[in-house]
């Protein structure tokens, strides 16, 4: 029995161009955009995670602002919520576009994964989550990848409960990594239709720079500041989102504005970095190089695989 789709996936590093592409198909194909994105989820985090601003969308855009920042949101709710949305526009004879750039959220939707929640609690799991209280999400991450760089790749690092649990692996002698060796290869859930954007580095790095540039000036830390008088902490989850946790610390006198933006561009282009080796593990995804092709033309290629027309090269 084949698996129900098409379900047409654009995935990327950030600032890449996926949110403009998602829209040019969705808008041919009648149907909305499905946002894949870890934090766009939150509500009122639209600046920092580039949310396309609610007067400039041309499609419907699903699965944001369906938390709020101080949430216990986790990959086992997008999975289950995102599906439900993905089923009905199936059912309704329409071709879900998800666009977005966290790889676990994407695979969570389109192939059969289960989350065991592992063991809570011991001294092991307390010191790590005193670690993280005390240098936070991103440093916590960072010791993985010193450790154990293929399962640094894997996690998100947003996801701190599973950062945690892959370092206790490692105390115990096992990989995470080498655990989930299959993960690009288990069934899938549906018919998915991947499509990477890629382009020279240089260039997506100077157009990360230009991103966070625009940020700063559209109000980023006007929106910080209105998200922690709400409580939004770096002790969160949400809290710990690159753009936020930065500004988070001026506000709290440990950087001054101009090292928080350029650690910022910085650990942006680092997570560019991990974004690209996460979707170039999965042989499934058939890569778009914007240097060689307008996002037009990539478009207007999409399209036609999803109503099974003529293709011609990209």
């Amino acid at each position: 029995m084949s698996a129900p789709g098409p379900v047409v996936c654009i995935v990327g590093p950030t600032a890449s161009g996926k949110s403009a592409l998602s829209e040019l198909v969705a808008m041919q194909l009648e149907s909305p955009v499905l946002s894949v994105d870890a934090m766009q989820v939150y509500r009122g985090m639209d600046i920092g995670t580039a949310k396309t601003p609610v007067d400039e969308r041309r499609a419907p855009l699903l699965m944001v602002d369906v938390a709020e920042p101080g949430d216990n949101y986790s990959v086992q709710l997008f999975q289950r919520q995102s599906r439900a949305l993905v089923d009905e526009l199936l059912d309704g004879g329409l071709a879900p576009v998800l666009c977005g750039g966290t790889g676990l959220y994407l695979n969570a939707v389109i192939d059969e994964m289960d989350f065991p929640s592992g063991e809570v609690g011991g001294e092991r799991r307390s010191a790590y989550e005193e670690l993280l209280a005390e240098h936070g999400g991103s440093w916590l991450h960072e010791l993985l990848a010193s450790r154990d760089a293929r399962s640094a790749e894997l996690i998100h690092p947003n996801n701190t409960r599973r950062v945690i649990r892959a370092l206790e692996m490692l105390d115990e002698g096992v990989s995470y990594a080498q655990q989930h060796e299959g993960l690009h290869e288990r069934a899938a859930h549906y018919d998915a239709r991947i499509w990477g954007l890629t382009m020279d580095r240089e260039r997506l790095y100077a157009r990360i720079d230009a991103r966070v540039d625009e940020m700063m000036e559209r109000g980023l830390l006007d929106e910080v500041t209105g998200l922690a008088r709400r409580g939004l902490a770096t002790d969160q989850t949400a809290g710990q989102a690159i753009g936020y946790k930065e500004l988070l610390d001026v506000m709290g006198g440990l950087s001054s504005i101009e090292d928080a933006v350029e650690l910022i561009k910085r650990r942006t282009r680092r997570y560019a970095k991990r974004q690209l080796s996460w979707f170039r593990h999965d042989p499934r995804v058939r890569w778009i190089d914007l240097d060689k092709t307008s996002l037009e033309s990539a478009a207007k290629m999409i399209v036609q695989d999803v109503k099974g027309e003529s293709l011609g090269t990209i």
